[in-house]
Parts: C-alpha cells; structure tokens; sequence
C-alpha cells in the first residue's frame, strides 16, 4: 500500500525498535493497547511543563491556558466523531466508565423492574457487568442476541428479542475477540422503528474505522484512549443532547453543580454534568494530540492499509496446518482469534513472547463469548497500522517454530 511512508511512522513510534529477548519487538496487541506516537508523549509533557493548573475554576492565566486546551480537547472530539455539539461530548477514565455511566443514570431514569436491556454474545465483560449490576438493583431483564458460527449478529435473534419492554440495545461495534463489524446501521434502525436507544460500543472501532455519530444516528457511543493512540485512563460518552439532559448525574462533587446548599444542590449544564471533579484535562489534550495525529494519516488511508495487514496474515495463517481461526465473518476489523492443534493458547503466546512477539492469550474478557465457542481461550494477532506484512510473517514463522516444540 503506498498510502504513507510505513518508516517514518514507525519512527514515531519509539518503542517499536525495543529488542525483548534480543529479538526485535513484534507488537501484535493492538487491541488490548495501542502504542503511543511521539506527538502525544510529547503533547502531555509540554502541558505538564507550561501551562499545569486545575481548570475552570481558576483565573490566572495558567488556569486559563490549561482550561482553553481541555476545551480545545473536547471540540477536537466532537469534530472527530462528528457530533452535533461539544456538549454532547463527555470526557470519561475509559469505555468501561462510560458504559457505566449511562447504565446507572439511564436505568435510574428510564427503566422499572421486568424491562429488558438488550446485548449481543459477543460483548466484552465492560458491556455485561454494569447491566447485570442494574438488573439485580432494579429487577431488569438482560437479554442476549445470538451470533451465528461466523461470529455475525443474528438479525432475525435481534428482531424476536424486542419487545414492548426493551428499553435500551447496548452493543459492540467491533468485536475484540472475533473482529466482526456489526451491522450497526441496520440494528439502530431496527431499534429506532420500536422507539428503542442504542448505545454503541467502539472501543474497537474507533482507531480501525472513521465514525459519524450523526450519520449513524447512535443515541450514545463510547471509547477508550488508549485504544486510539492516546493516553490510558482516558475515555468518551457521546450522548444525544435532549437524551443526556434528561439524565441524573452519574457522580457528585465539584465541577459537576451550579450551586451548592445543604438544602439542595442545582445541577451544571452539559457537559460538566457529568464530569464530577478534576478532570484529566492533560489527558484530554494528550487525547486530542492522538486523535489529530490520526487524521493527519487519514482514516480511510489507516483502514485501507490494515485491511491489506489482515487479508495477508489470514492468508498466511490459513496455510498452517491445525491452526483454526474463530471469527470468520465478511466483514472484519484487523483482529486474528486463532488455536493450533492441542497447544494450550497460553503456551503458545508465552513461547511467542520469548521470539519478542506480543500476542494477546486468554478470554479477552469475553467468557460468555469462549462458553459460546467451545473453548477456554484462544491466541489473538490484532493490527494497527504502524505493523507491516513482515511482521507477519515473523508471526507466521514463530508459530510453526512452536509447533516444532510440541
């Protein structure tokens, strides 16, 4: 692919010429984590260094600085994912917080005991756990869409699971353990002809994918930072604004109130409603940093170029003898799930590392799916697309050297 020089974007990538045991880093777990581009590392130390005060509140000039560039941070966002309004945009610590934050505030608002919460078998545990958390406080029902042998969405499965009291469809756009693209078009407006929300998961999405709220017409989406080339402990919740002001707060403290008393306390307008207490408004720049260090390549140019990196590893993979791929669906992000033979997947990722290849092993905390398929775990390859094709096939050659050991 000549989209960009794959060279001078592995130079901003400092910690891809590492060695791990004298062998040079093959990192291969994007989807766990993504590595960080020098502009972002660099983004957080210059905010730490010239302009570190608390926001909002402040009036020096270091405040204001500071509260200017989080600002900036938010709109940089909005413009990313193409939302409406800055105010739709709620900085959170990650995708798991934001689906917690609309489970505890939705539920409390909107739902009563016997209505139903919507999800598919292939979710990661952050979009099971806080709906079963509301089921058992509030009496709610959590129903699962099933997924075919592929690792598709069953359309049909979604269709006879709504009904009168579905109150809310929360589901991934990307799976982390199959790589499937869902149909998210046609299960919003499936849900939408019912009058029903749908909160989309895009914690694998956004850094493989561009992504247009508004052109969805996704009630909530969220991600992580982390997984878009920024910080950890970053995140975001869209919301619909008229959805999100109707909302209770998710937290209480400072920033979050227009006025205080120990009678009662008047709530902040969006966003800051939502964003109780000093935010990680150096993460937010950081994140912001990463966000346009990635348009600078251009999504489409990242999703071209990953989608060649996954046509040519499955071609590869699919040559060795024993091995399985889980998740063989038509359309797929860059996210290889595989098995070889009868090694155990922890021993092969453990025997991989030590040729300095990073793989994901385990459940991917995704055990509802595992139970699904049969198995324990699997060995996961994901892309990003500082990775190249002879990566690959160092992948390709420490698997087969493996399996020589067994």
């Amino acid at each position: 692919m000549d989209f960009f020089d794959i060279k001078t974007i592995r130079e901003d990538f400092p910690i891809l010429s590492r060695k791990i045991y004298g062998k040079p880093l093959v990192y291969l777990d994007n989807a766990a984590t993504s590595q960080k581009p020098l502009p972002v590392i660099r983004k957080m130390e210059e905010v730490y260094t010239t302009i570190n005060a608390n926001i909002h509140r402040g009036v020096h000039y270091l405040s204001q600085q500071a509260t200017e560039a989080h600002e900036a941070a938010r709109k940089t966002v909005q413009e990313f994912i193409h939302a409406r309004s800055s105010q739709e945009v709620i900085f959170t610590r990650g995708t798991t917080e934001a689906i917690n934050l609309v489970a505890s505030s939705f539920c409390r608002k909107y739902c009563k005991p016997g209505d139903e919460i919507l999800i598919s078998a292939m979710e990661h545990h952050s979009n099971i756990v806080p709906w079963q958390l509301q089921q058992e406080a509030l009496g709610l029902t959590l129903k699962v869409i099933s997924v075919d042998e592929k690792g598709e969405i069953m359309l049909e499965s979604l269709e006879r699971l709504i009904s009168p009291k579905t109150k809310l469809i929360s589901i991934a756009h990307v799976s982390n353990v199959l790589g499937t693209i869902n149909p998210i078009e046609k299960i919003i407006a499936l849900a939408h002809q019912q009058g029903i929300p749908v909160l989309i998961d895009a914690a694998q999405s956004i850094q493989h994918l561009p992504v247009d709220v508004q052109a969805l017409d996704c009630d909530f989406l969220v991600f992580s930072g982390h997984k878009v080339y920024g910080p950890t402990g970053t995140g975001v919740l869209y919301g619909k604004e008229a959805l999100l002001e109707s909302l209770p707060p998710y937290q209480g403290g400072g920033e979050m109130i227009a006025s205080v008393s120990f009678e009662r306390t008047v709530f902040n307008d969006l966003p800051f409603k939502f964003e109780a207490g000093t935010p990680d408004y150096v993460g937010s720049t950081a994140l912001a940093e990463a966000l346009s260090y990635v348009n600078r390549i251009g999504q489409e140019n990242i999703s071209s170029y990953e989608h060649a990196l996954l046509r040519y590893a499955s071609e590869k993979l699919s040559e060795i003898e024993g091995l399985r791929v889980y998740g063989t669906a038509a359309q797929k992000s860059s996210v290889i799930s595989f098995l070889v033979k009868n090694i155990h997947h922890y021993d092969m990722g453990m025997l991989l590392d030590r040729l300095g290849i990073a793989v994901r092993t385990g459940h991917h905390c995704a055990q509802p799916l595992m139970h699904c398929l049969g198995i324990e775990g699997t060995v996961r390859a994901s892309f990003a697309f500082y990775n190249t094709k002879e990566e690959i096939d160092v992948l390709v050659a420490g698997i087969n050297q493996v399996m020589k050991m067994f």
